[in-house]
């Protein structure tokens, strides 16, 4: 059984991992949400049959990243009323700074890049549920029951989340048709 739940981690880590970069724009964070999904699953749910381990498992990630964005709603909101956090002072992260290696690749790759990242932003100016949807449904594979189930919705709020990103995806994406 531990084989079978190393290569289903392995399988779903890197898809996860991006589902919780876009949703909390931060790598570090999304890394912290990512490795405790999968301790969530494997401490509960790895007596469980395989079968019931994609579901278990989105679900506790959804669950994770809503979790993540209710306690940054609250920190900002802190933050801001202690304005503490300010960044007006020119401290800031030394590496940012840095030119991005990447962006010496051929023009094609380039372009792929900016696609790529015009995506990734759309994604983030997406609600979180449509981005949910949009996410399990489209790069998970998942039909709507399953994500229904990971989302703690019914199906047919899926539907209309998924509806709603798919249109404001097309509509933000318009120029690259």
């Amino acid at each position: 059984m531990r084989a079978e739940m190393e290569r289903f981690l392995g399988g779903v880590e890197r898809r996860a991992y991006r589902m919780s970069e876009i949703a909390t724009g931060n790598r570090e964070e999304a890394l912290d949400i990512v490795q405790d999904a999968m301790l969530a699953l494997v401490r509960k749910y790895s007596d469980r049959p395989e079968a019931q381990w994609a579901p278990f498992f989105h679900r506790i990630l959804q669950n994770q990243i809503r979790d993540w964005q209710r306690r940054r709603s609250v920190r900002q909101k802190v933050f801001t009323w202690l304005k503490i956090g300010n960044e007006e002072d020119g401290v800031g992260e030394p590496l940012e700074s840095l030119p991005d290696p990447r962006s010496e690749q051929p023009e094609r790759g380039l372009q792929r890049e900016a696609l790529a990242e015009t995506l990734e932003l759309a994604l983030r100016r997406l609600p979180l549920r449509q981005q949910q949807a949009f996410m399990l449904r489209a790069w998970e594979g998942l039909d709507t029951a399953a994500t229904a189930d990971a989302m703690g919705c019914s199906a047919g709020s899926v539907k209309t989340h998924y509806s709603r990103a798919l249109a404001a995806l097309r509509g933000r994406l318009e120029v690259y048709r």
